[in-house]
């Protein structure tokens, strides 16, 4: 916005409407270029798919396949959308644009460099949370409006999901906030460019970060809200044509949406080399770890089988909330408690003097998440135990030595 505005002063216009014309013309731009992303993440991730496996992917449309999205998308476009017996058309056509307005209302506070954001929020991270939660109603509105049993209770296990997996994510972005002292996003990459990233500090918030969004999104392996096993398609089942298509729009905007404000709260953001003297890199820093972040997500999704709706709902409420409230305390209490290195000289020197704060703060985190994915190992082998017990007590004859998959 800074720049747009600074352009158009320098074009002769007063500073008040440069301002005002300033922020609509960044919101336009931005918007737009966010919304055409799915063009390339689709891509990617097709791509990135297809070699886990075996397979080649898109190659047909455009260099690599890389234009495969735009004849898919004008193939959604000439399809009918059909509206079922006794739908209620309000919920049910609101659904699709509030799902995907959800997602670009939270654009507007990632930094994507020094000056370059939409607004600088004091209240950033509350806005991050209370906007990504829109979509939760979208979903509800989507599974009452449809009329349809299967949409219905994907909507019901939605709500479940959402409300469940914000709980260890609010936990965690408390952690940025906490250390930076502030919510505004663009001061939490400052704190990081002063000091070291978050995720130095608190490496386990990272992951829990990333897991809790995968399941607030409804990716696999938390996918349960459109298990086609089960429910069909899920809250969607009733949709078609270009409004089925802004579902699957909103959810890969939100996907790489979870990069972008991992990257933002615990790498360091836009930070890089020469970035104050190019501010045009910090887009391209912020756009490589979002990425990273992004291709670690897919990686988890092509990986893992689909959970169970009570192994989800177990995994988040006896693993992912408990670490996340402890992680907190800790992180709080050694920050306030280590000497905060009194240095007032460049950058270089107060990342020597700050290493020893960070090396503790970094091998307590590492500690407690290592600690805690060995107990749900064990968790994990005790619930395989006695499933194989039941089953050579049920079937004796046939003496299983492990639990089938998926029981």
């Amino acid at each position: 916005m800074y720049y747009v505005s600074e352009l158009l002063k320098d074009a002769g216009l007063s500073d008040g409407l440069a301002n005002t014309l300033g922020i609509y013309i960044s919101v336009i731009l931005l918007a737009t270029v966010f919304l055409l992303l799915p063009i390339f993440t689709i891509w990617v991730e097709r791509k990135v798919a297809a070699r886990f496996q075996n397979r080649v992917g898109p190659n047909r449309v455009g260099p690599f396949g890389l234009l495969q999205s735009i004849p898919d998308v004008v193939k959604l476009l000439g399809k009918e959308l059909i509206f079922p017996r006794n739908v209620d058309r309000i919920p049910y056509m609101v659904s699709p644009v509030l799902m995907v307005m959800s997602v670009v209302m939270t654009v507007a506070v990632a930094p994507l460099g020094p000056n370059i954001i939409g607004t600088d929020l004091s209240i950033g991270a509350l806005y991050f949370v209370a906007i990504s939660s829109l979509a939760t109603i979208g979903v509800v509105m989507a599974g009452w409006g449809s009329n349809n049993k299967y949409a219905l209770l994907g909507a019901f296990r939605t709500v479940a999901q959402l409300i469940s997996y914000e709980i260890p994510l609010v936990f965690t972005l408390l952690i940025p906030v906490m250390l930076a002292g502030t919510m505004s996003m663009q001061k939490i990459v400052d704190f990081q460019g002063d000091n070291y990233w978050v995720f130095f500090y608190a490496p386990a918030a990272f992951f829990i970060f990333v897991l809790s969004n995968l399941g607030e999104v409804g990716r696999s392996p938390f996918d349960l809200i459109e298990a086609e096993s089960e429910l069909v398609a899920g809250f969607m089942i009733e949709y078609s044509g270009m409004a089925f298509a802004m579902f699957y729009l909103a959810e890969f905007l939100h996907a790489f949406l979870i990069g972008v404000f991992a990257a933002t709260l615990f790498m360091g953001g836009w930070q890089g080399p020469f970035v104050q003297d190019v501010p045009a890199l910090g887009i391209l820093y912020l756009t490589a770890k979002a990425f990273f972040i992004y291709f670690l997500t897919m990686w988890v999704r092509l990986t893992l089988p689909r959970f169970r709706i009570d192994q989800m709902m177990a995994f988040n409420w006896k693993f992912l909330v408990p670490v996340s409230i402890v992680h907190l305390l800790i992180t709080g209490f050694f920050w306030k408690v280590l000497p905060e290195p009194d240095v007032t000289g460049n950058f270089i020197e107060r990342l020597w003097y700050g290493a020893p704060r960070m090396l503790v703060m970094f091998v307590v985190s590492a500690l407690l998440l290592g600690y805690s994915l060995r107990m749900l190992r064990n968790a994990i082998l005790r619930v395989r135990e006695e499933t194989t017990a039941k089953l050579r007590e049920a079937y004796p004859t046939a003496h299983p030595t492990t639990a089938p998959a998926g029981d």
